[in-house]
């Protein structure tokens, strides 16, 4: 059977097209009980409106390319949820696209996105090249969240504060009473201001020689090899602090097999605040840099930006907030 039409939906309401029409765009001139047989009429049809057709009468799709450049860190699922939960709100659909896969695959990571003709796009993480969003800010508005390198002009960057939820979490460890404290480190801005932040830190206390860092790819396997190579040391720490939860994971992964109770023998502390921390069993402490609020604002950027093109692009960060649970406490004896 023929997928029904406009034509059949005004035939059903006992209303003209061009009225159909206006109710599918939600316009304000029709008188309720007209709106309501048309809603009914193409609810009971079956009826949707041809995406297609729309979008090149109205010479947009409505709908945000969402580039994503780890799939595998939680704290971006909770960027995404505040991010598709406005863009929802404002009649817009979000087409998610892998940009290491894009990468791999030779293909130019926001090439895919761009082809569907998206509204907008918005990139989610670290990207090699974010010169090479130039051209494409130039075409459609472009937002970047989660990440810290330098963007072209007219992009908004939307992150937490990278530098103060590191001096979050190592304070709290000083503060507790440790003096060998170990970083396990990640890469990129956000890597990098976590590093240089966690060693300011550890200089403004005096414990420069006690600052140990360890490179690792953010990955629970990362975090897990760094644990491992930071605890087989002659002056191992007493506490680490990790880039992100999942490498925090990792982390609690290697004491345990390493014979360590947490917090006992090691405290540990991660970043992002994500689900995984909060899980009971594993109960993190962790800085809290609100991944539902940075997505929400970047949408909110993006919007701007389809009212006000062209203007200059703007960096917002969120406060970080220390979350204190279980895996922390006061070095041993």
């Amino acid at each position: 059977m023929r997928p029904p039409t406009i034509r059949d939906v005004a035939d059903r309401a006992g209303v003209s097209k061009s009225l159909v029409s206006l109710v599918l765009r939600g316009s304000g001139q029709v008188r309720p009980e007209k709106r309501d047989a048309v809603l009914r009429a193409a609810r009971d049809l079956g009826y949707r409106p041809n995406a297609a057709a729309r979008s090149l009468s109205e010479q947009r799709t409505r709908t945000v390319g969402v580039l994503l450049n780890d799939l595998r860190n939680p704290w971006f699922a909770d960027l995404l949820d505040g991010l598709n939960s406005l863009l929802h709100a404002a009649g817009l659909h979000m087409l998610l696209a892998d940009a290491r896969l894009n990468r791999r695959t030779g293909q130019d990571p926001a090439g895919p996105l761009l082809d569907l003709r998206v509204d907008g796009l918005v990139v989610v993480g670290t990207l090699p090249d974010p010169a090479a969003l130039g051209p494409v800010a130039a075409r459609i508005p472009v937002v970047v969240a989660g990440a810290r390198e330098p963007v072209p002009p007219g992009v908004d960057v939307v992150a937490g504060d990278d530098e103060k939820g590191a001096r979050l979490a190592t304070e709290h460890l000083v503060r507790l009473g440790h003096r060998r404290i170990a970083h396990i480190a990640g890469y990129g801005a956000v890597g990098e201001l976590r590093r240089r932040s966690f060693e300011a830190t550890m200089r403004e206390h005096g414990l420069a020689g006690g600052a140990l860092v360890e490179p690792s790819d953010m990955t629970e396997e990362g975090g897990y090899r760094a644990t491992v190579r930071l605890l087989s040391r002659p002056d191992r720490p007493t506490a680490v602090f990790a880039v992100n939860d999942i490498t925090c994971v990792g982390a609690l992964s290697a004491a345990g097999e390493l014979g360590l109770r947490v917090p006992r023998d090691l405290s540990v502390a991660g970043y992002d605040n994500t689900g995984v921390a909060r899980l009971r069993h594993l109960w993190l402490t962790t800085v809290d840099q609100a991944g539902h609020e940075v997505g929400r604002h970047a949408a909110r950027c993006l919007l701007d930006r389809f009212d006000r093109p062209g203007t200059q692009g703007r960096t917002h960060l969120a406060t970080p907030v220390l979350e204190i649970r279980g895996t922390t406490g006061a070095p041993p004896p």
